[in-house]
């Protein structure tokens, strides 16, 4: 009997993605066992789910065979506090590793995301300003590829970048390239104090803010349809260098120095069953992302000061979507950004374009040729039907 049959139990209801149903589950333990489970899987089409935070986003495998699951494959492995790093599996819940003794993660994600998770989508959230992405943080992994063969690449110090480039390709790859096992990720220590400055303010703000030079942690934005749009503004550090820097913030902005974020923070601005667009463009584009947006008849948030922003809008009109959709990666092309579709309403998705122009696509299809010469890992999940 192989380890296929040991781990894989036949697939529930609740197992779709995208509304494509899975025939079986597994979930190993081990980075052994799922590179025997892979091995034993080379017929099977495969998607890797964690804590599913991000699962129904983008399009719909072609097809699914098994889903695994890594939430078995959890755990701190090592907390190197004196190296400020860390050694963990993947399906180890991010709630976790914002709470280390002392320490943190610094990537916004939901609590029951997982690290696998967070590195396969290259997550991030307000605080990528100060922080950066899953890709920024990440110095080393361990990965199972689709042949069933494991591989590592980076090391346990902050300055080893042996082998480094490795984990850069699987960062941000949608498990289409294979199953990540274990992450090392860089830590930052946990800011003594914290402080929010919200304020009714254009967007035409921030450039204010940056120039500042107040050292912020993160910048948000929150803009609408018939209401003034609402910036917040995080500083972390000393409880002194937060008070001072903070009320120098309020000054600026003509707005107010609180302990907690605005409910919107950090918050998706589609509703369930929506339409959701992640934006991008340069920072002096932003004005006119927000303004394309609201001209939608949209919602728009995000990360104003890194340019990485989020529309979201509501679920009638199907009709319309190819529309907006194509008026914001108009507006995200004049911004030299990119427009993405993450979430689309029922029946909406067939002929729709989630990706739009990406520049680089042979040279990723090569890529996945090399790694999945069969692709069978999260089969047309990725820009390009990859």
């Amino acid at each position: 009997m192989s380890v296929l049959d040991d781990l894989a139990v036949k697939a529930g209801d609740d197992d779709v993605v995208c509304g494509v149903p899975a025939r079986f589950v597994a979930a190993p333990a081990s980075t052994e066992e799922a590179a025997a489970l892979i091995a034993a899987a080379r017929d099977l089409t495969v998607v890797i789910r964690g804590g599913g935070t991000k699962i129904q986003q983008g399009p719909p495998p072609r097809d699914l065979d098994l889903i695994i699951d890594t939430r078995r494959l959890a755990g701190v492995v090592e907390h190197a506090a004196g190296d400020l790093i860390t050694v963990v599996r993947a399906g180890t819940p991010m709630a976790e590793l914002h709470a280390l003794p002392g320490q943190q993660l610094a990537l916004d994600a939901p609590p029951t995301a997982t690290a696998g998770g967070a590195v396969s989508a290259n997550a991030s959230g307000p605080r990528r300003l100060r922080y950066g992405t899953a890709r920024d943080l990440l110095i080393g992994v361990t990965v199972v590829r689709p042949d069933g063969r494991i591989a590592r690449a980076g090391g346990k110090v902050v300055k080893n970048v042996a082998g480094y480039d490795l984990g850069k390709l699987y960062t941000g790859a949608q498990g289409t390239l294979g199953l990540i096992t274990e992450c090392v990720f860089r830590l930052h220590p946990v800011p003594l104090d914290t402080a929010f400055v919200r304020a009714t303010a254009p967007p035409t703000a921030v450039a204010r803010i940056l120039a500042a030079q107040l050292a912020p942690s993160a910048v948000e934005i929150d803009a609408g349809p018939g209401a003034p749009p609402e910036i917040a503004v995080l500083v972390e550090g000393t409880e002194e260098g937060v008070r001072d820097r903070a009320a120098a913030l309020a000054r600026l902005l003509d707005g107010e120095v609180t302990d907690l974020p605005p409910s919107w923070w950090d918050t998706p601005p589609w509703p369930p069953g929506g339409l959701g667009v992640k934006l991008t463009g340069v920072l002096s584009a932003v004005p006119a992302l927000v303004k394309a947006v609201i001209a939608a008849g949209g919602t728009i948030r995000g990360s104003a000061a890194t340019g990485v922003l989020h529309a979201g809008f509501p679920s009638g009109a199907p009709a319309g979507i190819p529309g907006v959709v194509g008026a914001l990666r108009a507006a995200a092309t004049r911004a030299e950004g990119h427009a993405v579709v993450l979430t689309a309403p029922d029946g909406t998705l067939d002929g729709l374009d989630m990706w739009g122009p990406v520049p680089g696509l042979e040279l990723m299809r090569r890529v996945k040729d090399q790694f999945d010469p069969d692709h069978r890992f999260a089969p047309g999940r990725f820009v390009g039907g990859i």
